[in-house]
């Protein structure tokens, strides 16, 4: 087990996963593997052969099809952030959410920073390696810094009007 630390549903815990390098070809090691999106496809048999976790990692622009059929069964979906600008990995987050009924960890990596977290977890992320030259508790802190949410996500179908019309005086709820 390494000594990193990551955010999983709200918790500071150390990371029980390896992050293997995209250009990766050699054996795979033991214990909790996490695969980039093209080795994965194309060493599918091998993966499926260990006996151990094996997740996938993707960039936000990937496509899922690939691996469509095998979302469902997967442990862990890690997309990962080259830029914090970058926002294609909400996206592909939603859509792994509520088309793929996706249940398992799904991990923001890369450059994940503090003010980022609550809207990521909004989408659906419940894991976050936060950049390791930022401070992981004071990030820990980000995912209470807003006490309502007002548009709609995955994480609250309704928008804030329609929840305050159901719970209203005089509402049919």
């Amino acid at each position: 087990m390494s000594d990193t630390k990551i955010i999983r549903d709200g918790v500071i815990v150390a990371d029980d996963w390896v992050l293997l390098p995209t250009g990766y070809d050699a054996a795979f090691p033991s214990g909790k593997l996490i695969v980039p999106l093209n080795i994965f496809v194309s060493r599918q048999a091998e993966l499926t052969a260990r006996t151990e976790c094996t997740g996938v990692w993707m960039e936000g622009h990937d496509d899922l099809t690939p691996i469509s059929n095998l979302i469902e069964g997967l442990p862990l979906i890690a997309i990962h952030f080259p830029k914090f600008t970058d926002g294609r990995g909400y996206s592909t987050a939603v859509l792994l959410r509520t088309r793929y009924s996706f249940k398992g960890e799904l991990r923001a990596t890369g450059e994940v920073l503090r003010d980022q977290l609550f809207y990521l977890r909004r989408v659906g992320f419940n894991a976050f390696a936060v950049r390791a030259d930022k401070d992981i508790v004071d990030a820990l802190k980000a995912l209470t810094d807003f006490s309502e949410s007002y548009q709609a996500s995955t994480d609250q179908p309704a928008p804030l009007f329609r929840r305050r019309a159901t719970h209203a005086p005089g509402s049919a709820a």
